[in-house]
Parts: C-alpha cells; sequence; structure tokens
C-alpha cells in the first residue's frame, strides 16, 4: 500500500497523471486494515466529493496532501 500510494503521489504531483485517475484508484481501494484503513477512507472521502469549486493549484494541494496522509505515519 505506501509502495502504491507513493508512486501515485509522485505521478500525480509531476503531472503524469490526471485527478480523475487519482480520484478513480483511491475510490477503488474498499477497506483496508488498519494502520491504512482509516487514512484511506478519509482520503475517499476527500475525492468522493467534487470540489469543482477551489482553486485548482490548492485543490492538488490539497489532493496530494490527502494522499500523503496515507503513507506518512
Amino acid at each position: 500500500m505506501i509502495s502504491s500510494a507513493k508512486a501515485v503521489h509522485e505521478r500525480y504531483a509531476t503531472g503524469r497523471m490526471d485527478r480523475e485517475i487519482v480520484r478513480q484508484w483511491i475510490l477503488g481501494l474498499g477497506g483496508y486494515p488498519e494502520p491504512y484503513g482509516s487514512r484511506i477512507k478519509e482520503s475517499a472521502v476527500w475525492f468522493k466529493s467534487g470540489h469543482n469549486e477551489m482553486d485548482p493549484t490548492e485543490l492538488k494541494v490539497t489532493d496530494l496532501a490527502s494522499l500523503e496522509g496515507i503513507y506518512r505515519a
């Protein structure tokens, strides 16, 4: 899980992955045991909402923080 989350984070941060693909990846993870389960659920809640009203730069920064929260303890 840590490796996958880091890879998605890196690809999205560098523009090699679209937000919609990241969103689908997060939403497709389903349930995981702790210590990742609650962090994945929080990230899924974030990505489930569109947040279309946000500034694109702020949105990406917040998206990346959400992804980083999955693999940072």
